[in-house]
């Protein structure tokens, strides 16, 4: 395994490998938007962002921002360790059905408590997700939620040879 070499951060940017593991939750006053066939299913500025060493921050959403009607309840669940088990949410839209696009913790660890029922959003399965106008791109791998932007550097988590980080 080669030796992980972290970015250096340029000003005004944030480094992952800065990040805290277990991770942190911290609020954000920036603009996030989620569109999906060219309808803004979320906008807010009231978002929670959980920051983990070597992961894209994951940003949610609190349900009042979000036009709850886009989505529906999906199969699965998962478990982390940190913020306990998740469930997911479809969206659908304009007939189009995204399966586990979403996902939100019904009752999370006491140290998360703060993001019960806020929605994150996976990047990559959306058609434009933003923080304040900057389209986002996805953290690779299926599993991660990560949404990396110009003032995130890495390497991130879920890039190939990653997986034993």
């Amino acid at each position: 395994m080669h030796p992980i070499q972290p970015i250096p951060p340029g000003p005004g940017q944030e480094s992952v490998w800065d990040y805290p593991r277990p991770p942190r939750l911290a609020p954000t006053s920036k603009h996030i938007q989620i569109v999906v066939a060219g309808i803004t299913i979320a906008d807010t500025r009231r978002a929670l962002r959980v920051l983990e060493t070597s992961h894209p921050p994951v940003y949610y959403i609190p349900p009042a921002d979000v036009h709850m009607a886009y989505l529906r309840a999906s199969a699965g669940q998962s478990f982390c360790e940190w913020k306990g088990q998740a469930r997911y949410y479809a969206v659908q839209v304009a007939g189009r059905t995204i399966d586990q696009a979403a996902w939100y913790y019904p009752q999370p660890t006491p140290a998360f408590a703060a993001l019960r029922d806020y929605i994150a959003f996976y990047p990559g399965k959306m058609d434009r997700c933003t923080v304040d106008g900057e389209v986002v791109r996805p953290q690779a791998g299926g599993f991660y939620g990560g949404w990396i932007t110009n003032d995130i550097v890495g390497p991130f988590k879920g890039e190939p040879g990653t997986m034993g980080w």
